[in-house]
């Protein structure tokens, strides 16, 4: 699968603990990655800057859904079962 143009749910969604640059203690769930453009793709996508919990996060049906609303969801529902 491949991830969606303009969804960037895997951005917002999920809390990420360790640091962005720009955001040296992570970010909080729901909360936009300061990474990302108007258009929502990843201004680090493919650089060595870009963390390694963001590469190894994969487009896949089960939590990328149909659709960017699912995905929000999906991945939200994740975080607040892993909480």
């Amino acid at each position: 699968m491949e991830c969606r143009s303009g969804c960037a749910a895997c951005c917002i969604a999920p809390s990420i603990s360790s640091p962005i640059p720009g955001m040296p203690d992570g970010k909080p769930a729901g909360v936009a990655c300061i990474q990302l453009d108007e258009r929502l793709g990843c201004r680090l996508f493919g650089q060595p800057t870009r963390p390694a919990v963001c590469d190894g996060f994969p487009a896949q049906a089960d939590v990328c859904g149909e659709s960017r609303e699912q995905a929000l969801w999906l991945i939200g529902e994740l975080e607040r079962l892993t909480i």
